[in-house]
């Protein structure tokens, strides 16, 4: 049975754990405010481009009597060799937000491997790092502490790396797996095929904006030389964005809980040194009564 001065040391140690576990809630939900402001307010802009990448595909299509053709657009009949990039965060502390991901991720590899495909593996977080170094996973690259001032230049030479790899045949597929933020509790592992780029020539909006009929200077298929690598960055790009939110809200969430439970833990403890106090004190007087019985 634990003594009064074991319980005492222990409620010290659970106060001091629940102020470091209340300052990283408190840290987490302020980097949460400015992650999630610039994920979600990349969206419209992503959405924006889909929609004239459409339309100026429809475009070019019906200048050439067919289907628009591009390298970054081309479906190849037979996927051998797939690229999976895997995003996962740098540190932990944050419930199961790197668990759940890597854990299914590990399933899709088998999967792909399962049908004869090759997959090779770069890694963005210290996290998906060693879970496939633990695994003996080899993985061709992985990158480390990327903070968000560093996205762009991330993203640009991950695009530049794809696209050149997938236009030289070297891969048929690129796949990106990260966590796809929804909302504070809910973050989504997802698996978005990149890679190549799907665009729908013959969606066209039929009221609004969208039935404008715009003159395009040069024409389509030279825009889209340049549209489609910003567009492939774009979405890479909203990946680690969304991550990024992601690793905050799942770490606001888990600290909450974590500070909740040390506060319940308090309590019981607290409660268990005064009823063992109480009985110290009871033993006492008991006696005290017996030996003066006694005389």
């Amino acid at each position: 049975m634990a003594t009064l001065r074991d319980i005492r040391t222990r409620i010290t140690s659970v106060k001091s754990t629940k102020q470091i576990t209340n300052a990283m809630k408190m840290v987490s939900a302020a980097k949460l405010r400015r992650a999630t402001d610039a994920a979600v307010s990349a969206r419209p802009w992503q959405e924006t481009l889909t929609v004239t990448l459409q339309r100026i595909a429809s475009g070019a299509a019906s200048g050439t009597g067919g289907e628009v053709q591009h390298p970054l657009l081309e479906a190849r009949p037979a996927v051998r060799n797939v690229l999976l990039v895997v995003i996962s965060s740098d540190r932990g502390l944050c419930g199961g937000f790197n668990g759940t991901l890597l854990r299914q991720t590990d399933a899709w590899i088998k999967s792909q491997t399962a049908l004869g495909r090759k997959v090779s593996i770069r890694t963005f977080g210290k996290k998906s790092r060693d879970f496939f170094r633990v695994r003996s996973v080899a993985v061709d690259e992985a990158r480390i502490e990327v903070i968000s001032a560093r996205f762009q230049t991330e993203v640009a030479a991950l695009a530049e790396f794809m696209v050149n790899g997938f236009v030289s045949g070297e891969y048929d597929e690129c796949v990106v797996a990260y966590n796809q933020f929804k909302n504070t509790l809910t973050q989504v592992p997802t698996y978005e095929k990149v890679l190549p780029l799907t665009i729908d020539a013959s969606a066209s909006a039929t009221s609004g904006a969208g039935a404008i009929d715009y003159i395009y200077e040069p024409k389509g298929g030279a825009i889209l030389e340049t549209l489609l690598p910003l567009y492939l960055r774009t979405l890479l790009l909203q990946c680690f964005l969304e991550t990024e939110a992601g690793e905050h809200a799942s770490r606001m969430t888990a600290m909450d809980n974590a500070t909740r439970n040390a506060t319940d833990l308090i309590k019981s403890l607290t409660l268990d040194y005064n009823r063992g106090r109480q009985a110290a004190i009871t033993k006492e007087l008991i006696e005290i009564v017996s030996g003066a019985e006694a005389l």
